[in-house]
């Protein structure tokens, strides 16, 4: 017969008055879906955790324990149950998916509220335009963190520096008025002129000299890498300038 004995595991974590360790809860909530008992020690004071990462012989806590074995921290737990943990500066996608498939809904949704229906001609203006105000957003949080990233890379950057930290500005202006439908003349021009170098930049820094770089396109913390994503919002910015001044 299968055993019916309950897994337990010992969980060592910090739980003081001003400060409730957010890893040890996920490290507990984690334990519990994957069917353990949690023996859940909290360590109320500074002292308390000091005394028992000096006894365990750890720099930090949560800690667990499975079948008197030491684990670790949040990050070794998902380790051991065979999730992806994602390493210091390791590149992922994530953030530009999230964000397209955000704006792409909003798009279907502001179409539903306008027409009546989710697919317009509209509906794909709106997703372009908002992706490029949501993009520019993320620029903006940290303009000299972006600029920074995107002279690695920008043509027009490398030989004038100040391009770096109008770029922004512009995606965002050329979105929000793409948005509106008003200007379109003066939108229009902008989308062509940093999309169209924005792409030419991306192709050659990837396709040509072959560098592996990171996009500034989600702002200059992120760790999207610079490639085909980032030559698509280039080409999708600069359709879009054509297609509004022509249309």
């Amino acid at each position: 017969m299968p055993s019916t004995a309950k897994k337990t595991a010992k969980l060592y974590r910090m739980a003081m008055p001003g400060h409730l360790c957010p890893f040890g809860l996920k490290s507990k909530a984690l334990l519990e879906r994957e069917g353990y008992e949690v023996e859940d020690h909290l360590l109320k004071t500074r002292s308390e955790t000091d005394d028992f990462m000096k006894q365990a012989g750890v720099d930090t806590t949560p800690q667990t324990y499975l079948e008197g074995e030491r684990i670790g921290g949040h990050d070794a737990l998902r380790r051991h149950f065979g999730q992806d943990v994602r390493e210091e500066g390791e590149t992922s996608y994530t953030p530009i998916i999230a964000i397209f498939v955000a704006t792409a809904l909003m798009a279907l949704a502001l179409s539903w509220a306008a027409f009546g229906t989710l697919l317009s001609v509209r509906t794909f203006e709106w997703f372009i335009a908002l992706s490029m105000t949501v993009l520019a957003i993320q620029k903006l949080q940290d303009v000299e963190s972006f600029s920074t990233m995107f002279l690695n890379y920008d043509l027009l950057a490398r030989r004038w520096v100040r391009y770096a930290y109008l770029y922004p500005f512009g995606e965002a202006f050329a979105g929000i008025l793409m948005l509106s439908g008003a200007l379109i003349w003066l939108a229009s021009p902008v989308a062509i002129i940093i999309g169209g170098i924005g792409a030419v930049s991306v192709f050659k820094a990837v396709y040509i000299d072959r560098r592996e770089l990171k996009c500034a396109c989600a702002g200059g913390d992120s760790d999207v890498p610079l490639g085909f994503v980032s030559l698509t919002e280039n080409l999708m910015m600069l359709a879009m300038g054509f297609w509004m001044l022509l249309t």
